[in-house]
Formats: C-alpha cells, sequence, structure tokens
C-alpha cells in the first residue's frame, strides 16, 4: 500500500525516494514514495484508474469491525466518488465482534483512491487501493483508530476528526 506522487513539471528522469522493501515507520506496513517522471509517459502500460462507483469493493481501514464494503450509491455525482466525499455501501466481511454486522447498509468517507488527484503544486497524488472510513449519516466517526497512510485533501472537505485519528498523514 504506497502513495505515489508524481509532479508534471518535472522532466527529469525517474527518482525514487525511499527504496524497495524500506520501512520507514518500523513495523508499520505502509509506505509513501516520491516518484518524479517525465509529463509524456506511456499511457498504455498503466492501468486506467476510474472513480469509486456501484459494486466497487472497498478496504475499511477502520476498528468498526468491517472488513470490506461495496459501494452501493455515491453521494458526490454521477460519476462517482473521489478522495473525501461520502458513499454508501454494504458490509460484505466483518469480524465476529465488531460494530458493524455483514449486510449492514452504512456510510462511509473515502480516504485512499487508486485514481489520480491533481494538487494546486502541480504533484500528483495515487494509492494502490480504494479504502474508507465507516461513519454514521451525521459523518461522525464508528472506529476510534485510522490505519494508514490519509491525504491531507480530507482538511478540504471537513474530515478534521479523520485526520486527527489517522496514523500518517501524505
Amino acid at each position: 500500500m504506497a502513495a505515489f506522487l508524481r509532479s508534471k513539471c518535472s522532466s527529469v528522469g525517474r527518482t525514487l525516494m525511499g527504496g524497495v522493501g524500506n520501512n520507514l515507520y518500523g513495523g508499520i506496513n505502509s509506505s509513501a514514495q516520491t516518484v518524479t517522471r517525465p509529463s509524456h509517459c506511456d499511457a498504455i502500460s498503466q492501468q486506467i484508474r476510474t472513480f469509486i462507483q456501484m459494486r466497487t469493493n472497498l478496504k475499511v481501514v477502520d476498528n468498526s469491525g468491517a472488513k470490506r464494503v461495496m459501494c452501493i450509491q455515491s453521494l458526490r455525482g454521477k460519476k462517482g466518488a473521489r478522495l473525501g466525499d461520502m458513499i454508501i455501501g454494504s458490509v460484505k466481511e466483518a469480524q465476529p465482534r465488531g460494530k458493524v454486522k455483514k449486510g449492514d447498509v452504512v456510510y462511509g468517507v473515502v480516504v485512499r483512491a487508486a485514481m489520480k488527484k491533481g494538487r494546486s503544486d502541480g504533484s500528483e497524488v495515487q494509492f494502490d487501493d480504494n479504502a474508507i472510513v465507516i461513519v454514521n449519516n451525521k459523518g461522525e466517526l464508528i472506529g476510534t483508530r485510522v490505519f494508514g497512510p490519509v491525504p491531507h485533501e480530507l482538511r478540504k472537505k471537513k474530515h478534521l476528526k479523520i485526520l486527527a485519528l489517522a496514523e500518517h498523514i501524505v
């Protein structure tokens, strides 16, 4: 699970900071890497990542008891959800004694998305997986911990409690 930042303006070759297998945070399995590439990279070799839409499976990265959620509806618009957007989902896998059970319909905030998101400084952020944090219909967190890296774009979407509980902010 890695977050990739890419600069559009750079024409330098590939620079990889934080090598393969280099664990910066001890026992934590997540790592953030910065990759600088030319802006005219080969589009055929890259997988096309799209919005989080209906029937997308998402990983749950809090301790609410759910492991995997399938998106039922995006509350953003017709295309789908991006970082920081709310979705409605159905719990497909859950831990035995968690707060939510398999089959429950829950609200969630997207905290990691495989689709690239541009930043104002010209860089882009992209994650390896799609992940959410489960909230109630008022937007309050169900769990008490958030695992893995979380982008700072959640600050603009007013999800400050998620940022406060996150292990790493990318």
